[in-house]
């Protein structure tokens, strides 16, 4: 049984379900041969065997139970009456029924019963005749029962449960294993059972009751030192652990049983689209708990009709492009890092950033100042606005700007991430991360302003401490926005208390270190500085009480150990609320995680280095991206460097020989990997070659400095005179 297709186990399931139900249905019919609810539900049972055995080819089985649903079909109009002979005749299709699904979970096939003397009595007693309500004793079930009514033909004995050989018509025995196949009791039905979901919510919340119990009592034992306590509670912790995973189990569904809607999905959409897509399935076995499978079932629908209707080009398109005229649909399944991760990846045109922003300004979502300071991320995340559509024209499927928006917000109310990536006339990938379940959550609990807070471990990264003359200055202040240096990377910085609006505690104000929780929000990294880090826990997760159902920092509420109720956090929420994500302009720009320039004398800058030690700064808003390319990689169009880069081409410009200054000119390298800063300038993207990325500063230019075409001012940086760089007029000079 293990070997045959999950689809077919549930059909198998399903069907000895209904025939069981369709004894009892049957008898009570005979006894009351006008009740058209009965009538209905045996209709329905025969129709679905009949229409599922066509979809598993299951010829045999399609043949007879069509020959029941005709005369069914006959009853439920009232052309015909219910008679004893109809009932034994339609018990008679019922065992042959369960026979024949005896044989498909034995060895997968039908068998080589004929069953055309059951066919041919179904079909004789659709013919009408004079109604008999004799009523029948009770339907024995046996083996070879020989009951008769008083209406059956003479010329024909009636059974209500022949035995199988009798359906061979030639009196030949089949063989032993056909014979066995028949009389084994479905495995399968024994082995599962059907339980409302309802009741394993019930069952759930239970356990996780059982979970705070259990927390309660392991902290209660651990200040004592009674042995045989200890031994208890530790067998208590082991049990409850395995009945926790056991229950969970329980919930867990393959991703398949929403998959499983979407070839016909993607058929029909096809070809409203008059498009040819080929739909491409991997890890279906990926399980989710129930309520999360519910919960993406519309995202992910509407992301697969926006990859057919606006991501797979037409058929004149893709072949204008040299691509197969069959457009690739891809939905991806696999477990990382304690998460589920669902991509929905098209090889369709992509989508084009320039576009995306001159839209966004259209729209007046955006200023056009804004835009020009956003990245490509940033970019693409403005297609989750509301009302924002790149569709020239409103279809049946997609074009009205409602959709994204609303597949980012349910996929952030289950603790989910959703990003994009495209690369134009390549295709578009849509990634999607979500936890595994939402009912049990490992988290770090940590204690700020006197209360205490659980974080959730999918969102942590590490936990950095900074002691006494480090806590005193590890944390700077650039453009008013504390950041700290990570590794040489710049992480914002968020006090918790100020968010929470409440003083530090009293033993915080005197403590002199800083504790910082190294966070992840959407992809981008900040640190939460918390008063204190108390100590890992799973924790049975509550819904929020509707007075702080709004508060976007918060995502739940537990019970701890000790009896007190700790709020969740909802990290996502909290780096909205704290600005964070808006401050930070780019994932691999880590020198760029300050908020945009402002109208001070001083401007952020980042400090970049070229041989013979000179240094140089270039504008932090003229910054796209840092990029780090092989050598390679460099190719030669119309006398100047070019690159690929993100589908497009840019020039490369390398900066010292641009400043004229021999001495200064980087050397010529055929191995390695070039440092790249991706500016905009001059209605372009160049990428300009330095030798290092030093760092990001605030500098305030001396405009009297300047000596050189290029070059904007100078400044006096880390105690050093550095040289400010003016793209646009740098740039504008070499393509003037």
């Amino acid at each position: 049984m293990s070997e045959l297709d999950e689809v077919l186990r549930e059909f198998l399931i399903e069907s000895h379900e209904n025939l069981d139900q369709l004894d009892r249905d049957l008898v009570v019919l005979e006894q009351d041969p006008r009740h058209r609810e009965v009538l209905a539900n045996i209709f329905r049972t025969i129709h679905t065997i009949k229409g599922t055995s066509g979809f598993f080819d299951f010829h045999t089985l399609g043949k007879i139970t069509h020959s029941g649903e005709n005369l069914l079909s006959k009853l439920r109009d009232g052309v015909l009456l219910v008679t004893p002979d109809i009932t034994s005749g339609l018990l008679a299709l019922v065992d042959a029924i369960r026979a024949i699904l005896a044989r498909i979970e034995a060895n997968g096939k039908e068998g080589e019963a004929d069953y055309a003397a059951l066919v041919k009595r179904l079909d004789r007693l659709q013919q009408p005749k004079p109604p008999s309500y004799s009523p029948l004793p009770l339907y024995s079930g046996g083996e070879g029962s020989g009951v008769r009514g008083k209406g059956a033909a003479e010329e024909e004995p009636l059974t209500p449960n022949p035995s199988p050989l009798e359906y061979q018509g030639r009196g030949g025995p089949e063989s032993p294993t056909e014979v066995a196949a028949q009389d084994v009791v479905s495995g399968v039905s024994e082995t599962n059972i059907r339980v409302d979901v309802s009741l394993l919510d019930r069952l759930m919340n239970l356990v996780g009751e059982l979970v705070l119990a259990r927390n309660q009592i392991l902290q209660y034992a651990s200040g004592h030192k009674n042995p045989v306590f200890l031994g208890m509670s530790q067998r208590l912790n082991l049990i409850t652990t395995e009945l926790q995973e056991n229950v969970m189990k329980t919930r867990m569904q393959p991703i398949s049983t929403i998959w499983n809607k979407f070839p016909r999905v993607v058929r029909d959409l096809a070809l409203t689209c008059g498009k040819q897509v080929r739909l491409t399935l991997e890890g279906k076995e990926t399980e989710l708990d129930k309520s999360i499978i519910e919960a993406i079932k519309d995202p992910l629908m509407h992301l697969v009709r926006n990859s057919i209707d606006h991501g797979i080009e037409s058929l004149v398109d893709r072949a204008a492009r040299g691509k197969p005229a069959e457009g690739h649909l891809c939905l991806r399944a696999f477990h990382e890092g304690g998460q589920v991760n669902i991509e929905v990846t098209d090889d369709g045109g992509g989508i084009d950033p320039i576009r995306i922003r001159d839209k966004a300004v259209e729209r007046g979502l955006v200023n056009r100042e804004q835009a020009g300071r956003m990245t490509e991320r940033e970019l693409f995340q403005l297609i989750f606005l509301p009302g924002f559509s790149t569709a020239t024209a409103v279809t049946s499927v997609s074009g009205r700007g409602v959709g994204m928006d609303v597949v980012k917000i349910n996929i952030e109310r289950i603790s989910g991430s959703i990003d994009l990536q495209s690369r134009p006339g390549r295709g578009t990938t849509i990634r999607i991360k979500i936890p595994l379940t939402l009912a049990i959550i490992p988290t770090l609990l940590v204690h700020s302003g006197g209360d205490c807070y659980a974080i959730p471990q999918v969102s942590l990264l590490e936990l950095v401490r900074l002691e006494r003359e480090q806590a005193r200055r590890g944390i700077e202040s650039l453009h008013g926005a504390p950041v700290y240096r990570l590794r040489g990377q710049l992480l914002p910085i968020v006090y918790f208390n100020r968010e929470l609006h409440v003083e530090d505690a009293p033993e915080a104000k005197d403590a002199d270190a800083v504790n910082i929780v190294v966070l992840q929000a959407d992809g981008r990294p900040f640190g939460l500085v918390v008063d204190g880090v108390s100590d890992t826990e799973e924790i049975v997760v509550k819904p929020m009480c509707k007075q702080l159902k709004g508060v976007p920092i918060y995502a739940g509420a537990t019970i701890l150990g000790d009896g007190r109720v700790a709020l969740i956090l909802d990290v996502l929420g909290l780096a909205q609320h704290a600005g964070v994500i808006a401050e930070i302009r780019d994932r691999n720009l880590p020198a760029a995680a300050i908020a945009p320039e402002t109208s001070s004398r001083f401007q952020s800058t980042l400090l970049v280095g070229l041989s013979g030690d000179r240094r140089m700064g270039i504008p932090l808003s003229r910054v796209d991206r840092l990029e780090e390319i092989p050598q390679r990689a460099v190719e030669r169009s119309g006398g100047h460097e070019v690159t690929q880069y993100r589908g497009h081409i840019i020039p490369l410009l390398r900066l010292a020989d641009l400043l004229g200054d021999g001495n200064y000119s980087s050397p010529e390298v055929s191995t390695g990997s070039l440092q790249v800063v991706v500016c905009a300038a001059a209605g372009r993207r160049v990428g300009l070659i330095v030798d290092r990325i030093l760092d990001v500063v605030d500098a305030e230019a001396d405009p009297g400095g300047a000596t050189a075409h290029g070059l904007s001012g100078t400044a006096i940086i880390q105690d050093r005179v550095t040289d400010l760089l003016d793209v646009p007029a740098l740039v504008g000079g070499v393509y003037s």
